[in-house]
């Protein structure tokens, strides 16, 4: 079985924020992670990709969203052309439009912090 893969839209060089710690924690837990992140080339020594255009893969796993809710907004439609099996808004990244708009496009949403689902805390990624 191939590993599992996800988006990081949102993906952060600096450690203390949740962008980073995801990566960090989906490296952990075995996933391919592609981080998104226009003003950076790598984060956690993986290149980083400036959209998810740019992104070398047609479908993922998993998409988690560490970005302003209007933001995110505007990347609803290119999510969806991931066909992801998640999408995870996790806190700060959510609003009640932007849920309605990803539910009507029909995303598998999740409401939540994707390092805990993966069973870890963000404060092991100090």
């Amino acid at each position: 079985m191939s590993q599992p893969t996800v988006v990081i839209l949102g993906a952060s060089t600096d450690r203390s924020k949740f962008g980073n710690k995801s990566v960090r924690a989906h490296l952990q837990a075995g996933y391919t992670v592609y981080p998104v992140n226009p003003k950076a080339a790598e984060v956690e020594g993986l290149a980083t990709y400036a959209s998810i255009a740019d992104l070398p893969i047609e479908t993922v796993d998993r998409v988690s969203i560490y970005l302003p809710p209007a933001v995110g907004m505007t990347m609803l439609d290119k999510i969806l052309s991931l066909h992801p099996q998640e999408v995870w808004l996790n806190p700060g990244s959510e609003s009640p439009e932007l849920l309605a708009h990803a539910q009507a496009l029909g995303l598998p949403v999740v409401q939540g912090c994707s390092i805990v689902d993966l069973g870890m805390s963000p404060s092991q990624f100090p």
